[in-house]
């Protein structure tokens, strides 16, 4: 799956990825959006961690889910 599908099917992702990385609002998900830039730059922001750690992390997400 790659995240065009992410980015049309938010609703059911938002979840698992707030599940994920829990100090993202609700707000920071709206925002979010699906998009994987986004997402990434909050996660380094919200959780104090370089572009590079944020990167890893949501490529983890995605092998974990088999996101492709």
């Amino acid at each position: 799956m790659n995240w065009d599908r992410i980015e049309g099917n938010w609703k059911m992702f938002k979840g698992q990825v707030q599940q994920q990385w829990g100090k993202l609002t609700n707000d920071d998900l709206d925002v979010i959006a699906g998009n994987r830039e986004e997402l990434v730059g909050r996660i380094q922001n919200i959780y104090g961690i370089a572009r590079d750690d944020a990167e890893r992390q949501v490529a983890q997400w995605e092998k974990d889910r088999k996101v492709f």
